[in-house]
């Protein structure tokens, strides 16, 4: 009997340790979480994008006349004077190529104008014959007119046909003179290009002057070469007066205020640098992305607030990153986005109640993509679960995961 009962009591705990262990081995264990506190403190929101600087006033130096361009001399990064550095110079071109008609009409305009020169020729000789004429006649009149032979009339009748023989003479002179001109001008529209650069004259090089006082920003011609009027030849400005320019989506551009202040990082120094919203300008444009899609993008125009001599390694056209703050507050309950989620159209939090993580609806403010600033929900001081997964539920288990 006693035998008996002992294997009973044996059967029964062998049976209730299995158990035991099944239930142990199922039971559900805490999954491990990374954990953060609800902070107060101060936050701010910013739209950051890549920008560029640039000279804030670039002046654009253009070819006044169609000329010979000579090689230029300045080197990017020379110092310029406003009315005295010469910048580029320019000679004649040579003449032109004739097409078929145009030698043509050249060559008939010579002939032309070799005929109006025979004319004129001849119309002075003319002249000349008439003044003598006149000459001789008003001799006699006068010797006449002496002696009482002929009137006072017939006199001055004679001295008008000598006045009037001597005009005639200057004008057939003048009209000699014009066709001659004509002539050379005929004969000038066949002159032939030739070889090699234009003659250097000091009476025909055209110097192209600094407008503005700085340093050469870029070459845009620098080979000799024939260019037309308004050809722009070279760019200048000065270094020391620098802006940077962002170019913000359309949607963040509106919330941009005039005097913001920005933070410009990623421009080749150790410490941001610190601007100023000068100007967002009024006007949009259309920029294609790296994906191919349309954007409307808006310059924002910002003033460097650093002394130069923190900056003063930047030129024109270097590549900034920027961020713009578009708000600010010093006091605010704030958690990290990677906790929030969306639950039923609104954003919840697993907050951390003894070791169970609880599912709390909260109600967020503005958002910098790093922390969110919390309205109503939980409060500073509370612990929350950081970037939960699938496995979090409202009510399980969590514990802390080891670092």
């Amino acid at each position: 009997m006693g035998r008996k009962f002992f294997k009973r009591i044996v059967g029964i705990v062998l049976l209730a340790s299995v158990l035991g262990f099944l239930a142990y081995a199922f039971m559900p264990k805490p999954v491990p979480v990374d954990m953060t506190q609800v902070s107060r403190g101060p936050m701010q929101v910013a739209v950051a994008d890549e920008g560029y600087t640039r000279v804030h006033d670039v002046f654009v130096v253009s070819a006044p006349v169609t000329g010979y361009l000579l090689r230029i001399q300045s080197e990017v990064g020379d110092p310029v004077e406003a009315g005295s550095t010469i910048l580029a110079e320019l000679l004649p071109t040579h003449p032109q190529f004739l097409d078929e008609r145009s030698r043509n009409q050249a060559e008939a305009a010579i002939r032309s104008a070799e005929a109006a020169l025979k004319l004129s020729k001849a119309e002075r000789r003319d002249a000349e014959a008439q003044l003598a004429f006149a000459q001789s006649d008003a001799k006699r009149a006068r010797k006449l007119a002496a002696k009482g032979h002929i009137s006072k009339v017939e006199l001055e009748r004679t001295e008008l046909a000598l006045d009037s023989a001597e005009a005639a003479l200057d004008t057939a002179r003048a009209a000699e003179n014009v066709s001659e001109s004509e002539l050379d001008n005929a004969r000038a529209a066949l002159i032939a290009p030739h070889r090699g650069k234009p003659k250097l004259d000091d009476g025909n090089l055209v110097n192209v002057t600094a407008p503005v006082g700085g340093r050469v920003l870029q070459l845009l011609q620098e080979s000799e070469r024939v260019v037309p009027v308004g050809t722009p030849l070279l760019e200048i400005g000065n270094p020391g007066q620098l802006e940077i320019v962002i170019d913000l989506l359309s949607r963040d551009a509106v919330r941009v205020q005039q005097g913001a202040p920005v933070a410009i990082t990623s421009w080749g120094g150790d410490n941001p640098l610190h601007g100023r919203v000068r100007l967002v300008e009024p006007f949009g444009f259309t920029k294609i992305s790296a994906l191919g899609i349309e954007e409307q993008r808006v310059n924002v125009i910002v003033d460097l607030a650093d002394p130069r001599e923190k900056w003063s390694r930047l030129g024109h056209g270097y590549r900034v990153d920027a961020a713009i703050e578009i708000w600010r507050a010093d006091d605010v309950v704030q958690v990290p986005t990677g906790a929030l989620f969306r639950h039923q159209k609104k954003w919840a939090v697993f907050k951390v109640v003894g070791d169970r993580a609880v599912r709390t609806e909260v109600e967020v403010g503005h958002n910098n993509g790093r922390t969110a600033e919390i309205l109503s929900g939980i409060t500073p001081g509370e612990t929350i679960v950081l970037h939960p997964s699938e496995r979090i539920t409202d009510g399980i288990k969590v514990i802390e995961r080891a670092l």
